[in-house]
This record gives C-alpha cells, structure tokens and sequence, in this order.
C-alpha cells in the first residue's frame, strides 16, 4: 500500500481524503492538543506528534516510522495559513510577516530531508501569489520535482459548498495533472437529507443546541424559509446593529436546500458569522450538519471536551475529505504507474 505523512494534520479532513484513495498515512503532525485528540479518535492507526513543527526534526520521524530518505510515497500537508489570508492582508497586499508563513518553508525543508515520492500541498488562494511558494518552489525543483499547482473550487469534486483552495501536486522526476472536474454538483439537500431531528439524535455534535436571546429568536423565525436573507425583512423588524451597516448580506440568512451551502468557517454554528442557518427549522445548522458539509463520513468524531465553538473551528479549519480524494487519486494512480 503507499504511505503517506500529513503535516499539520488537524483534525484529519486531510488524512480522511488520503485514505479513501488508497494511501496508508502512517505519521501526522499538529501543534494543537484538541486537534490531535479529534485525529487519534478517528486515525488511532497512525503515529501522530503533538508538536510545534519547527521543533520536530525529520531524522526524528524518520528513526520513529522506520523509513529512509525515498522511501514515503507522499507528503501532504497544509501549512496554517491565517498569514496569507485576504483577512489578514489588507487590500490584497500579497506579503506580510506572520511566523506562521515560515511553515510553508518548513513543509519544503521535509521534503528535501524524506525525498518523498510526489508532494501535495494546500492552502488559501493568496499564497499563488506570495514571494514565498516561488522559494518553495525553486527549492522542490532543484530537487527534482515536476510541480502543478493551481486554485481549485472544491464545488467541482463533489463538496456540497463553495470553497477556493490553493493546491499544489508534484512528482519526482515525472508529471501528474489534477483530477477533472465532477459532472454534477452536490447540494446542502444532498448532504443533510436523511438526518434525524436535532436535539433527538443520540449524536452530541447534532443534539448540541443553541441559546439566542428572544429579539435573535424572532427574526430567526421570520426570515424566508430555503435561502431567504434578513434583508428580505422590514427595516424594523431588523436588529438595530444591522441597520446601520450596508453590506454582509449574507449574516442571519438561511442556505437553499438545492443550492451549494457557503464557505464552512469556524463560525459555522453562529449566524452572526454568515448564511449558516438551515434551511427550513430556526437554528443555526449543528456541527454534524456543518462536518456533512465539509463531506466528513456520518460517524467522524470531533471532540467536545473544549465546548462546542472549538469544535466547529476544527471542522471550519479542516480539509474537506472529498476535495482532497481525487488528487490523491492521481497521485497514487502516478506512483504505481511509474
């Protein structure tokens, strides 16, 4: 079977991608403790490090899962990446100091030190155009690596939500293209049919619930049913902060049973934070609604033991296993051709 490692693996969306397409992810690497604790309950078969990478050698992990330099087939990761985003950089300035950029470097400096077979990488758009992926890069090809990368909408494989990310596939002395785009579009309908009521499930990510205070509760209610927007309601029956600003629409509006959902966030619970509330009942969607979204298996377990905002930042942050699956695939289908 082919092996990979994840570097900074969160709460696995990414190892979940790699193993539906066939790859043994035999170690995995994150800083954050409940991020490892969401990864060890669904991925107990791997080696994972809680550690600051920068403070983890590859000669460490290489000593630990047995391997020599050319033996993994893949390293994939995701480099946190609050540094590049459009957020953070103002006017879609294209470069700022964030010791967190630095990651995108390290990712390069494994790979120099475990000469993997094929790369993949992922991020947030900006970073196509930041100075330091063409360091990284020029490092990948003096090493012999054949690089593709590119933003892709993760809407085109089968994710039930719009959502741009910046990606980045590469072999070793060979080429390998990404995975053409999917033929139909998957739907919030698509994802959340089918689910038990919430509050009666059995599943604490589903039965989780909510307080909002009566105002909240009321223009909740009389918001338009399957994608209405609060700018649908009368001026006074709108909360008085929303009045005095033009813009973000999409706060307090509900998603549209056969349409894409939007962009899953760590505010995804909170309808203060953009179009997260259901279609049809008067709440915000739940963490298992928002992980469905996010194309996680029914049965993945993000823990609670931080409360129920620090979950859905784990599920906001992850990789959408269906998005990540198909590259994969290439990659493996690459490999075991060569």
């Amino acid at each position: 079977m082919l092996t990979a490692i994840d570097l900074y693996c969160g709460a696995g969306g990414l190892t979940e991608g790699l193993k539906q397409a066939g790859f043994s992810v035999i170690g995995a690497v994150d800083i954050s403790p409940l991020a490892v604790e969401a990864y060890e309950a669904n991925h107990s078969e791997t080696v994972v490090w809680r550690r600051d990478l920068r403070r983890l050698s590859p000669d460490e992990v290489m000593r630990r899962l047995g391997i020599a330099p050319g033996d993994l087939d893949l390293l994939a990761g995701c480099p946190p990446c609050q540094g590049f985003s459009s957020m953070r950089t103002r006017r879609q300035a294209t470069y700022i100091e964030d010791r967190r950029n630095a990651l995108v470097a390290r990712f390069a400096g494994f790979a120099e030190a475990l000469e993997p077979r094929a790369l993949m990488m992922e991020n947030v758009p900006a970073l196509r155009e930041d100075r330091r992926l063409k360091l990284m890069l020029a490092r990948l090809r003096k090493r012999g690596y054949e690089v593709s990368y590119d933003v892709l909408d993760a809407a085109d494989y089968g994710v039930p939500q719009r959502r741009r990310r910046f990606v980045l596939i590469a072999l070793r002395h060979d080429t390998v293209t990404f995975a053409p785009r999917t033929q139909a579009t998957a739907t919030v309908s698509d994802a959340l049919q089918g689910l038990p009521p919430a509050g009666k499930s059995s599943d604490p990510l589903h039965d989780h619930g909510e307080r909002r205070s009566r105002a909240v509760r009321e223009l909740i209610s009389e918001i338009p049913r399957d994608g209405g927007s609060r700018s649908s309601l009368a001026r006074d029956r709108q909360l008085r902060c929303h009045r005095r600003v033009a813009g973000w629409y999409d706060v307090y509006g509900r998603m549209k049973w056969g349409r894409l959902a939007p962009t899953i966030t760590g505010g995804c619970i909170n309808p203060s934070k953009g179009r997260f509330l259901h279609p049809d009942e008067n709440r915000a969607i739940t963490l298992r609604e928002a992980a469905l979204l996010q194309s996680f298996p029914p049965d993945y377990k993000f823990p609670l033991t931080r409360g129920k905002y620090q979950a859905a930042d784990l599920i906001g942050n992850a990789l959408p296993p269906r998005f990540v699956a198909p590259q994969a695939r290439q990659i493996a289908a690459a490999l075991q051709a060569a």
